[in-house]
């Protein structure tokens, strides 16, 4: 029991550090709807990745099954790999053209409206989190071959990404910097899954360290630029005070 218990802590570990694109792509989705339908397209996103990601587990206990050459010397997972780094870099490329620019923004707020769009962006933060967690799946078999220990740590992870997402959503959609930012990690991280597929390993801390570093640099500008305006501000009301007291 205490080996298994061991097991999961490395295993929830291991999917929230993994859970921070899925976080991103969280944040970036939901964030082109109307705040009215943005939890609860989080809740069923999340929900629904869930399953779909135990239900993986389930299906590719064998992991030959996905590794085994398919077409051309690729694998399934080297094929799902490449779509889905094409498909995130495609995606974030589309948005940061959009956030730049301007286009349309109005009518891609009312396109993305209502129950077709919760729909479609359920749909991609499920696909996506799938190409996420191939590894992740892969690595969990490779640790241990009790089958309720990583459900149990997928559930578990998911509940803490959960926890989270909705702050660190709302505060990338209020922040056009930050968003701008976070849509490059995620073409970042297309690359490396696409290169991934590509039989190319990339080590992670060659992504995470810069991308942090990154962040860290935009969070000082932001502070930066909150303290400017607050002294501004208190600046303003000293002079109209010196006016008045004249």
């Amino acid at each position: 029991m205490t080996d298994a218990l061991a097991i999961l802590l490395i295993l929830v570990g291991l999917e929230l550090v993994l859970g921070v694109d899925n976080i991103l792509v969280i944040a970036i989705f939901v964030g082109r709807l109307p705040a009215d339908y943005r939890q609860k397209a989080r809740l069923l996103g999340l929900g629904f990745a869930m399953v779909a990601r135990v239900l993986m587990l389930l299906l590719l206990l064998h992991v030959t099954r996905l590794t085994g050459e398919l077409l051309a010397g690729f694998s399934s997972r080297d094929l799902v790999l490449l779509a889905g780094g094409l498909f995130l870099i495609w995606k974030a490329v589309k948005e940061i053209h959009h956030t730049v620019e301007l286009t349309d923004q109005d009518n891609e707020q009312a396109k993305d409206a209502g129950r077709g769009g919760l729909i479609s962006v359920v749909s991609q933060i499920v696909l996506l989190d799938l190409v996420f967690s191939i590894d992740s799946v892969l690595t969990a078999i490779g640790l241990t071959s009790e089958t309720w220990v990583i459900i149990l740590a997928v559930i578990v992870s998911f509940l803490l990404i959960l926890v989270f997402s909705k702050a660190i959503g709302e505060f990338i959609v209020t922040h056009p910097t930050v968003k701008i930012l976070a849509l490059s990690f995620l073409i970042t991280i297309g690359i490396t899954i696409f290169m991934e597929g590509m039989h190319k390993h990339v080590p992670k801390a060659y992504i995470y360290l810069p991308m942090g570093f990154a962040l860290l640099v935009e969070l000082l500008q932001l502070r930066y630029e909150r303290n400017r305006r607050l002294f501004q501000i208190n600046c303003n009301e000293d002079r109209r005070e010196g006016v008045s007291g004249q």
